[in-house]
């Protein structure tokens, strides 16, 4: 019913047009949420490693191995999320023409985080956090903003890449 009355008002008065190119607004775009959801991810294969095997598990055990395993599967495809929004809003020509890995590095990220999800694999999840970290690399690069490593100060105390900020 409301739709039918601004169709009417429009016809007599119509709307301005507006457009916007993205999602979200201009220029807030972070890969660190990708690369917190892949240190969830190292870190859950690392309690799910720790669990017993399942035949031996008790029953809070298995709850527990169910809730970690959710959790991954959970931020697996919080990274694709992320890193899907920052390749389709903000990647543009010249990133494209100045880092030309960006296509297949995103596809890469796709692809080990599917694995990542798929496996209770560390090795799997390292990979991944290697290539969420060099798209992280290139994404800061690309605004001129210098990077560093340094390990996360939490478990599981990982190599992540980080801007270098002014203060």
């Amino acid at each position: 019913m409301l739709a039918k009355l601004l169709d009417k008002i429009d016809s007599k008065y119509p709307f301005e047009t507006i457009s916007a190119h993205c999602d979200i607004p201009c220029k807030i775009y972070d890969p660190i949420t990708a690369q917190l959801a892949v240190l969830t991810i190292i870190r859950m294969v690392d309690l799910l490693n720790e669990l017993p095997k399942v035949s031996e598990m008790s029953a809070a055990q298995l709850a527990q191995f169910n809730r970690l395993v959710g959790e991954k599967e959970l931020h697996g495809k919080k990274v694709k999320a992320e890193i899907q929004v920052i390749w389709g809003d903000y990647i543009k020509q010249p990133q494209l023409d100045a880092f030309p890995e960006l296509h297949s590095l995103t596809h890469n990220i796709m692809l080990a985080a599917s694995k990542s999800k798929q496996h209770i694999d560390r090795a799997a999840t390292m990979e991944l956090l290697t290539l969420v970290n060099r798209f992280a690399e290139v994404f800061w690069l690309s605004k001129g903003v210098e990077v560093y490593s340094a390990n996360c100060p939490y478990p599981p105390a990982e190599l992540v890449t980080y801007p270098k900020l002014e203060s």
